[in-house]
């Protein structure tokens, strides 16, 4: 269908994708939700017809999903095994193709963007920026035979800055979607889209981040991967209804800054990667747990005692985070939890990723978590994401959730407890 932005504003307003935008948003029956989530399409449709050419054939409507982890926490670098789950917190775009040979963005909050698809060499002066993100995804799609051609787009985000949630996935899944309507006849399956996403991040953006983020924006759902090959890894979505659960997911913002995190980041893989090399591999995953445990007095001289414990959380995570994906799978929320809060212990204990040596005196998560603990009963909690600032993670009986909230955001500020919803669908095309 070639719809232009009045006709697609006007599907929107009649209610024609009223149930895409309930599978996107995990709507439940109050029906002011669904009023907000359309008005929200309306605005971001409204706003590309205020900037662009809004009668122009083809006009769209894209969506790209923040995600949380679930389980595996830095597991996906050293080949291991993760659980995470898109949200619905996500960037929602309208876009139509533009007939040059250029992709022009507006987001809002940010300055506009403009990328020449003549010049898709990366450019140092680019990263950390969005456009290195954008310049990414096309050198890549390009690289696959895809002929490119240029669009317009306006974008509006509600993924949680520094939440640990991953913008930059969603930013990565929400361009590769568009491209891939536009130029790939829908080709691209989201695995496919997700690798485009690590690619542009890791080559253009200049963060050597794993696939994880990307996968659970692009697949949707919850989803168990299996990195063991990562040029191929393992995808399974895992069929679990999370609103049958009982509980509500939480996410805490702590209130501390990610900023000049980089060396414990690096830390992380280069200690783990350490213990690997001791046994002339690469990554922990491709060590049998019985040498590695046969070892561990060797690798404390060699490599330092902090090394030791990340590489058994590693081996500890992912058992676990496999756990995890067979528990929800069997419809056992309580072990699920059970093993939620073994991962966390695990992180807080061995990763040792809940504050950074550089700053000790900022350990903002641990007393988020101690007081999420203090609060929960039947629940479980956890550092969430990468880790030594930001954001942590709960599960909430829903009969305690106002409550947990309150004593949360008493000791963090208001509005820091975020209510979300795990949603059943990733990266795609809502409307056109």
């Amino acid at each position: 269908m070639m719809s232009t932005c009045s006709q697609l504003l006007r599907a929107l307003r009649g209610g024609a994708h009223d149930q895409a935008l309930a599978a996107l948003y995990a709507l439940d029956e109050d029906p002011r939700r669904l009023e907000e989530a359309r008005r929200r399409a309306a605005d971001i449709v409204e706003d590309f017809a205020r900037r662009f050419d809004g009668e122009v054939q083809g006009a769209a409507l894209f969506s790209g999903p923040g995600r949380t982890e679930l389980g595996g926490n830095h597991t996906d670098h050293q080949h291991g095994r993760v659980l995470c789950a898109s949200v619905d917190l996500d960037m929602l775009a309208c876009a139509a193709p533009n007939g040059r040979n250029t992709v022009r963005i507006v987001s809002q909050g940010y300055p506009a963007l403009e990328i020449d698809l003549d010049d898709l060499s990366p450019k140092k002066e680019e990263q950390n920026t969005s456009a290195a993100l954008v310049r990414g995804v096309a050198a890549k799609i390009k690289e696959l035979g895809y002929p490119l051609s240029g669009f317009d787009a306006c974008a509006v985000s509600t993924v949680l800055s520094g939440s640990g949630l991953s913008s930059s996935a969603a930013y990565e899944t929400l361009v590769g979607n568009i491209f891939n309507h536009f130029c790939c006849g829908d080709k691209l399956d989201p695995v496919t889209i997700a690798k485009i996403g690590q690619y542009a991040e890791n080559v253009y953006f200049g963060k050597p981040c794993g696939l994880m983020d990307q996968m659970g924006s692009s697949v949707g759902g919850a989803v168990f991967i299996d990195f063991n090959d990562p040029a191929a890894p393992v995808v399974e979505q895992v069929g679990y209804d999370f609103t049958k659960s009982g509980h509500a997911l939480c996410i805490v913002d702590t209130g501390s800054s990610h900023g000049d995190l980089t060396d414990d980041y690096a830390a992380v893989t280069r200690e783990m990667g350490a213990v690997a090399a001791h046994f002339g591999k690469t990554v922990l995953r491709d060590v049998p747990l019985e040498e590695f445990r046969a070892a561990i007095p060797a690798l404390r001289q060699e490599c330092g005692d902090r090394a030791v414990l990340r590489a058994m959380h590693f081996y500890d995570d992912d058992r676990t985070a496999n756990l995890e994906a067979a528990a929800l799978k069997n419809g056992d929320f309580d072990f699920f939890l059970t093993l939620v809060n073994q991962s966390g212990l695990s992180s807080s204990l061995h990763l040792q990723n809940t504050w950074s040596v550089h700053n000790p005196q900022q350990q903002a998560i641990p007393l988020a978590l101690a007081e999420a603990e203090r609060l929960l009963d039947g629940g479980a909690v956890r550092v969430h994401g990468g880790g030594f600032a930001g954001t942590i993670q709960a599960w909430v009986p829903q009969g305690d959730l106002e409550a947990f909230k309150n004593g949360m955001e008493a000791l963090l500020g208001q509005g820091k407890c975020h209510v979300l919803r795990i949603r059943p669908v990733g990266g795609c095309v809502v409307a056109e």
